[in-house]
């Protein structure tokens, strides 16, 4: 059987945000009992446990938490088009669910998300910062920024920018320990890694003339969250190998010196991933847009400067 009554979907929703079918009543303005014979409908109609009860709290299954995140995401388009069919400039509205690198959201993001909700004051934003990779066709997210080459079929990315990495130390630590000359040099630094993707990023590419040298760099400290390792390059605390993005500002304001500027190193790009399967809301289609327009005109910018930043997403 099909689900007769999608209001019935309002219990489910509650009753999991509360913890108890009385708290679901409450919210609905209904009775407990009247809640309760809803949640058995919906249960008898879908033939699936929805909840384990108990006498404190009712607990989703994993069928309930299935259930329950389509039907946020349902109540959620229908009142974005509710609003767009009834206001007189069809304004955005709803939640937007965004996971984003950690150093990335701190040197470029925050203030471009800022001008958006500003822009449009019927939404929401719940950000999920971090570089652990979530898994945007089971995770609550909307839309992730990731760097990287992509292998799974089932998202859909926009290329937002292609950056390299740069080499960077603060000025004490040079001061203190040198700069290395060759990439080589670096097995005698103190290299600050982090996880990218999971795995420790400690294989460190550079190019001279078509030719490429892979070095294997170790150092006292490594950490999952990649700002933390810029952190410590600025403390003067070793030497990292971070995105021209990350580190444009502490470059600029002298806080991190540029290693080896006269090695390339290899390009990744940075997309927006959304799952192809999943209808995209208007407000998410409205943030990639607006995010493709400012990473173009940072393109645009960075060209024009000392150290590139960017370059264009489509090479």
């Amino acid at each position: 059987m099909k689900i007769e009554n999608l209001s019935d979907l309002q219990v489910l929703v509650q009753t999991a945000r509360g913890g108890t079918l009385t708290a679901a009543a409450h919210a609905l303005g209904m009775t407990p009992a009247a809640a309760s014979a809803t949640l058995k409908r919906l249960e008898t109609q879908l033939g699936a446990r929805l909840f384990e009860r108990s006498t404190r709290a009712m607990r989703l299954t994993p069928q309930g938490q299935t259930l329950l995140d389509y039907a946020v995401r349902a109540f959620e388009l229908l009142d974005e088009g509710e609003s767009l069919v009834t206001a007189d400039r069809g304004e955005l509205v709803g939640t937007l669910r965004v996971a984003a690198p950690s150093d990335l959201t701190r040197s470029t993001l925050l203030p471009w998300f800022d001008e958006f909700l500003v822009l449009h004051p019927g939404l929401q934003l719940s950000l999920s910062v971090g570089d652990r990779l979530l898994d945007v066709t089971r995770d609550e997210v909307d839309l992730a920024l990731r760097y990287g080459a992509l292998a799974d079929s089932r998202l859909v990315a926009r290329p937002f920018a292609m950056t390299s990495p740069l080499l960077t130390a603060s000025p004490g630590y040079v001061r203190h320990h040198g700069a290395p000359k060759t990439p080589q040099d670096l097995v005698h630094h103190n290299c600050l890694t982090f996880n990218r993707g999971g795995r420790r990023h400690r294989a460190w590419r550079f190019g001279q003339n078509g030719q490429w040298t892979e070095v294997r760099v170790k150092g006292d400290r490594s950490v999952d969250d990649a700002s933390l390792a810029r952190e410590w390059a600025v403390a003067g605390r070793g030497i990292t190998l971070k995105s021209a993005l990350d580190v444009r500002d502490d470059i600029a304001s002298g806080r991190l010196l540029h290693l080896l500027p006269e090695w390339e190193t290899e390009p990744y790009p940075l997309h927006a991933l959304l799952p192809s399967g999943r209808f995209v809301p208007a407000r998410v289609r409205a943030l990639v847009d607006f995010l493709a327009a400012k990473f173009e005109a940072l393109t645009r910018a960075g060209q024009a400067g000392p150290t590139p930043v960017l370059q264009s997403a489509n090479g």
